[in-house]
């Protein structure tokens, strides 16, 4: 399928404007300009209304982390979504992904619990890991204080995609359900969309060494490390059920396929869906695309029936 028209022009515009690419600056620059082309682009008419958003705080790896949690409108108990924003270990906060979580919480009628998990390379592997496990633990003791219901899940895009599933393959036993959103699964196979998709496409192979670059430690062992960095190599025969989502033209698109069928082997229920026309970041361009729109809009209608 061709690339979405409207992302299209997305690109297209980026690309004329001559932006220097994420690689190319520091990491605070580039999470400058993720709030600039994320936050600063919505407009107050645009919000997503929920019932109601609160902050608090929550425990981390190494002390206490800030989090915002999203109740639905209505009474009555709702299940709990933990959800870890993305933007490669290194960008990204709660702002840049408030609107995601509150569709998830208006479109699957969820309470979400967002976590500003550490950022590299300040925090480097596994400081982002610790604090999304113990704010996940947290979550699965405190339900009754969240959503009132009885049942928990995680969920993430991109980095936070790779976050979550790390997680649920430790805490397999205290989740309903995984939400793994494009998520980054591997890093060392041959995929072809690395190479199809390798630049042109919004996330370029080059931003994902960059962002690899800040995140893992040049020193770590990966042989013991291997599956907390890269979930496709980890034990994932008792994880949660799973929604799965790629998009065409990433390149992640592959091992995120790969990851779906290795659950689907280890006998775990997986929803899988690509998204044909889709570029990495879909989900937070809903305003700028209407195929994207769709898109969102069907993968929060597939996690409400996959808790249901």
């Amino acid at each position: 399928m061709p690339l979405d028209p409207q992302l299209k022009d997305l690109l297209d515009f980026v690309a004329l404007a001559g932006y220097p690419t994420i690689e190319a600056g520091t990491p605070e620059e580039g999470r400058k300009a993720m709030r600039a082309m994320s936050v600063d682009l919505v407009k107050p008419e645009d919000v997503v209304p929920v019932g109601s958003v609160s902050s608090l705080m929550v425990p981390g790896g190494a002390g206490e982390r800030a989090a915002r949690l999203y109740k639905p409108e209505g009474d009555g108990p709702r299940d709990t979504l933990v959800y870890l924003h993305g933007g490669g270990f290194v960008v990204g906060d709660l702002d840049t992904h408030d609107q995601t979580c509150r569709r998830l919480c208006r479109d699957a009628d969820l309470a979400v619990l967002s976590v500003d998990y550490r950022l590299a390379p300040e925090h480097p592997f596994p400081a982002g890991l610790d604090d999304a496990q113990t704010a996940t633990e947290w979550a699965a003791a405190h339900l009754g204080d969240l959503g009132g219901g009885g049942r928990l899940a995680i969920g993430g895009d991109s980095a936070g995609a790779n976050l979550s599933a790390v997680v649920a393959q430790h805490l397999g036993d205290v989740l309903a359900a995984q939400l793994l959103i494009y998520p980054a699964t591997d890093g060392l196979g041959d995929y072809p969309s690395r190479v199809d998709n390798a630049e042109g496409y919004f996330l370029t192979v080059a931003m994902m060494d960059w962002f690899g670059s800040h995140y893992v430690p040049s020193d770590l062992d990966l042989e013991t490390e291997l599956a907390r960095v890269a979930p496709l190599h980890g034990d994932v025969s008792e994880v949660a059920p799973a929604l799965v989502v790629t998009a065409e033209f990433d390149p992640l698109r592959d091992e995120g396929e790969a990851y779906a069928e290795a659950l689907r082997a280890a006998g775990v229920h997986v929803d899988v869906v690509r998204y044909d026309g889709m570029i990495h970041g879909f989900c937070d361009m809903v305003t700028l695309s209407a195929g994207a729109a769709d898109a969102v809009a069907d993968v929060n209608a597939r996690f409400k029936a996959l808790l249901g």
